[in-house]
């Protein structure tokens, strides 16, 4: 499987379209409200020289921009939806290679209260370290989402193998064969993630302490790049299982 095809990077373009996303579900509640109220006040001011002129203007002004309004929030919960989703694909695109250091803004919501608190204090005290604690967050994200998605994963296959038990055609038993390579393969990596999670546990308290005691961390150098070499080859490794149990279950599929 070659790595390359697995990777994903962060465009200007995907970035741009988030941002239009965001400023268009802030400004539309005001620009749907705003702009009649402007359009009727100008008229007011106009041709509004007599009171019963300026106030039906004034009035029609505030009906339309109520309504205005009203659309706006419709567009605004809509855009706020569209994004909350392209937010939740991009994440998901990140995360297929491995999350790296630089990409931990994506994750602020999975972040824990106390690795927010942390990272900020360690930010303001010491920049290697700081760097040392966003990768090591990187991989306790990663590891986390391998470990919830390895389990769904196993749990998919493991209901596929029961329904092939029961066809108990020759087919089928040579798709049981090939689906319990895939499971102990998807076990194995479910548990080598759990290792990996317990790893960087393990490693966020240490840049803790090192930061509280101000000591540097290169003495445990080795240990981040272990780490990180895990943290970029399981996802990419899970990711492989996952798209041939999705070929294979295609050619099950044309072969029934």
């Amino acid at each position: 499987m070659d790595e390359i095809s697995l990777r994903y990077d962060v465009t200007r373009r995907d970035l741009a379209k988030g941002r239009n996303l965001l400023v268009g579900a802030v400004a539309a509640p005001l620009v749907l409200g705003g702009l009649p109220l402007i359009v009727f006040f100008t008229l007011m001011f106009i041709f509004g020289a007599t009171p019963p002129a300026a106030a039906a203007f004034l009035f029609f002004g505030l009906i339309t921009g109520a309504i205005g309004f009203l659309i706006g929030l419709g567009v605004s919960g809509y855009l706020g939806y569209r994004r909350a989703n392209w937010t939740a694909e991009m994440r998901e695109r990140i995360a297929a290679d491995g999350i790296r250091a630089e990409e931990i803004e994506w994750f602020k919501n999975e972040l824990r209260s106390n690795e927010r608190r942390s990272l900020k204090e360690i930010s303001a005290r010491d920049a290697l370290l700081a760097d040392a604690y966003r990768d090591t967050l990187a991989t306790r994200l990663t590891a986390t989402r391998i470990i919830k998605s390895s389990k769904r994963e196993l749990q998919l296959m493991q209901r596929r193998q029961q329904k092939l038990k029961q066809l108990g055609t020759q087919s089928s038993k040579d798709f049981q064969e090939t689906l319990a390579r895939d499971i102990a393969k998807i076990d194995s990596i479910n548990k080598e993630a759990k290792v990996m999670l317990a790893e960087a546990e393990t490693r966020l308290q240490m840049v803790e302490a090192a930061s509280v005691r101000g000591s540097a961390v290169a003495d445990s150098e080795l240990v981040l790049k272990k780490l990180s070499a895990r943290a970029t080859e399981l996802p990419l490794a899970l990711e492989e299982a996952k798209m041939a149990e999705e070929i294979r279950a295609e050619l099950e599929k044309e072969g029934h």
